[in-house]
């Protein structure tokens, strides 16, 4: 056993970047077909199992002391609350397939995987720091390979393949379209949005506290391949919730002044984009007609004749998707009707969470949001203790916790596999580092 830990030891790191790289970029070609569901086996699938098995013998081998851990011990009970859910959807309410919502269940479990990974990968590394540069160097990587990826599809024909319905579930190459969202190597353009939601944040800060030039040209185009990868998603909330995760990071190591400067250089780049502005001029346009003025109150009436002004996405929401998991959670508030009981998509987890999971399996996750949440609270006087390189992990995670907690009240960005993969890996990144200082500290 002591020989398989140190041979892990040894390329754990790689690991890490290979999550960090081959996750948002390998396309999601199906491996593996799971009969009457979208959901295939995937060739990533296998590189979380071997993380997975990682993370058990590191995990078992300090049982007393990970259970310690209140963050831990809510993601626990996260997926305990949704085993006895799957078991009510199964033997009680009748909602679902137990072979299908048994996928999506253990899907859960591995989206958490990284978290752990995240949280072991520095704990026996007295080189840690090195191992955090490494894999922030992967990041860019992503970063990088996407950007060149989307200009292609923009601009070359290169293939589009995206998981947004069955079909194209299949692995069915498409061709990006003008005037249509860019997805780059992502499932779809939300997963795009989401993830540099994440993840810009932490280029943003890191590109105001290094002082090298050439750190800062490198650090300075990847933000803004990243901005230009944004606009081009189309993403109204996504860009949102960047303004909100880039702003709160800078203010977590009081960097004002650059807030406006980002603000600005950002509405430029997202000006550019005729597409991108005329969303937003849909939506005020849907807002207008919902409070009329005045005088276009007086013409509706002369007329009789309302112009038809409809926002697909929104009535999609409205419509369909959330109605459908109300009813769900009013079905069996308390546990929900099972994972994989509400289709495809909700376009907000919070409603996914409440119709599938119930009161129980919401508050279960709310839980583990705070938690983390009050760590990040409890280490702002302590950040400039830190390395300039786990500042910027630690803030930047901060401001795309809280950009992602936006993103999701219309996308299901924790069902996003190329998302929520590094969304956990850099939570549980930030949290080790934090509590390490905390203990250092006495804290």
């Amino acid at each position: 056993m002591q020989k398989l830990l140190g041979l892990l030891d040894k390329i754990v790191k790689y690991l890490g970047a290979a999550l960090i790289i081959i996750i948002p970029l390998y396309p999601k070609f199906p491996f593996i077909h799971i009969p009457g569901t979208y959901v295939s086996v995937r060739v990533e699938d296998f590189l979380i199992v071997l993380v997975a098995i990682y993370v058990f013998i590191k995990f078992v081998s300090n049982l007393k002391i990970h259970f310690k851990n209140n963050i831990v011990n809510s993601i626990f009970l996260f997926l305990a609350v949704g085993f006895i859910s799957l078991l009510s959807a199964n033997l009680v309410t009748g909602t679902v397939t137990l072979h299908i919502s048994l996928l999506h269940f253990i899907r859960r479990i591995e989206y958490f995987i990284p978290f752990f990974l995240g949280y072991l990968i520095f704990r026996d590394d007295k080189n840690y720091k090195n191992t955090l540069s490494f894999l922030f160097k992967s990041l860019i990587i992503v970063i990088i390979v996407a950007f060149i990826y989307g200009f292609g599809q923009r601009y070359f024909g290169w293939p589009v393949i995206i998981t947004q319905d069955q079909e194209y579930s299949k692995g069915v190459a498409l061709k990006w379209t003008s005037g249509s969202h860019l997805s780059s190597t992502f499932a779809g353009h939300y997963d795009l949005a989401s993830y540099l939601v994440l993840i810009l944040p932490t280029f943003v800060v890191l590109f105001f506290t290094l002082g090298g030039k050439t750190q800062k040209i490198i650090l300075g185009s990847v933000v803004i391949m990243g901005l230009w990868l944004l606009a081009g998603t189309l993403s109204r909330i996504s860009i949102l919730s960047y303004f909100l995760s880039t702003a709160f990071a800078l203010f977590f190591i009081k960097k004002y002044k650059e807030i406006i400067f980002v603000f600005i250089l950002s509405i430029i780049l997202f000006g550019s984009s005729m597409n991108l502005l005329g969303r937003y001029s849909n939506l005020r346009n849907i807002f207008s007609y919902l409070t009329p003025t005045v005088k276009a109150q007086e013409l509706l009436v002369s007329t009789q004749k309302p112009p038809v002004i409809e926002d697909r996405s929104t009535s999609i929401r409205l419509n369909a998707e959330w109605p459908r998991a109300i009813r769900a959670f009013l079905k069996n508030p308390l546990l929900g009707t099972g994972y994989s009981s509400i289709s495809l998509a909700t376009d907000n987890d919070y409603l996914r969470l409440l119709g599938e999971v119930g009161i129980l399996g919401f508050s279960a996750f709310v839980l583990i949001i705070v938690r983390v949440g009050h760590l990040f609270i409890r280490i702002r006087p302590l950040i400039s203790s830190f390395s300039k390189i786990e500042q910027a992990v630690i803030t930047g995670t901060a401001g795309g916790i809280l950009g992602t907690l936006l993103n999701a009240l219309f996308i299901d960005v924790f069902e996003a596999s190329k998302f929520v993969t590094t969304f956990w890996l850099m939570i549980g990144m930030s949290v080790y580092l934090i509590q390490k200082k905390l203990n250092e500290q006495n804290i």
